[in-house]
């Protein structure tokens, strides 16, 4: 089927906004003005204090701003909605709750789909305008399809790095749990510890993944869409890579943004 994922907007406006995005590690938040990213930051979810100071600072200084909030973590996301309320006496907008998203779907049930998954989608539809192939580089990893139409069509979901890390660590006796980081080169092609080779699999594993995937939307699609990366470990697994056009970081704030100018423009008859 294809339908509405919550509203339905477009508009030319623009408004000002602290977009935030709750995470299953990480809160990352940043300020825009007519889609222009002025300010960003990001805290751990331990830190939900120093962030909520951070994003009610950032909104002191950006006239007429308000904060738009997505999350994949509900029950982080309410406790830091209860503290900026208190700290800066607005009221908060939270997409899924009293914003929709402004892009159709073709999934069978889209009850338990992510909403970083979708706001990836429509940045990067934004940015490229075509059928495009969005990777999020997460606690878990993402690949996601939106076609030529900018409609989303579902994807995949895998382990992310430290995830498959984590749980060789946890699940075997003597596995230790490394740093990630990009093997050095000049060590060759062969893991030389039991770190070393641990690490070069679960970047061999996460790359192949997504190889494979672009492989197989390319072919039932029909063409070759673009390829756009976003996400905390995007930069080591793709930064040069031939497969990945764009690494973009922030893709999921600018894709609140792109909500907040669609919802909330629309509502001020802008």
């Amino acid at each position: 089927k294809t339908g509405d994922v919550g509203g339905s907007g477009g508009s030319s406006g623009g408004v000002a906004i602290i977009a935030v995005t709750v995470g299953n590690s990480r809160i990352k938040f940043a300020s825009f003005a007519n889609l222009e990213m002025l300010d960003s930051g990001a805290a751990m979810l331990t830190e939900l204090g120093e962030a909520a100071g951070l994003i009610a600072g950032m909104l002191s200084r950006i006239a007429g701003g308000e904060i738009v909030m997505a999350s994949v973590n509900p029950a982080i996301a309410d406790r830091l909605e209860s503290m900026l309320v208190e700290r800066t006496g607005g009221s908060i907008y939270r997409l899924g709750r009293d914003l929709g998203f402004p892009i159709t779907h073709a999934l069978d049930d889209d009850s338990t789909l992510g909403q970083d998954r979708l706001l990836n989608a429509i940045a990067a539809f934004e940015m490229a305008r075509q059928a495009c192939i969005v990777i999020d580089c997460g606690t878990a990893m993402t690949v996601d399809f939106v076609d030529g139409e900018g409609t989303f069509q579902g994807g995949a979901i895998v382990p992310g790095t430290r995830m498959m890390l984590r749980a060789m660590h946890e699940q075997t006796a003597a596995l230790p749990m490394p740093e990630l980081k990009v093997p050095e080169g000049e060590r060759g092609a062969f893991g030389k510890d039991t770190a070393h080779a641990m690490t070069i699999g679960v970047i061999a594993a996460a790359r192949g993944a997504v190889y494979h995937l672009v492989n197989n939307y390319a072919e039932a699609y029909g063409g070759y869409p673009r390829v756009i990366a976003t996400g905390g470990d995007a930069r080591l697994l793709f930064e040069g890579d031939e497969i990945v056009e764009h690494v973009v970081p922030d893709l999921q704030l600018r894709g609140i943004a792109l909500c907040a100018k669609a919802m909330l423009a629309d509502d001020a008859g802008e």
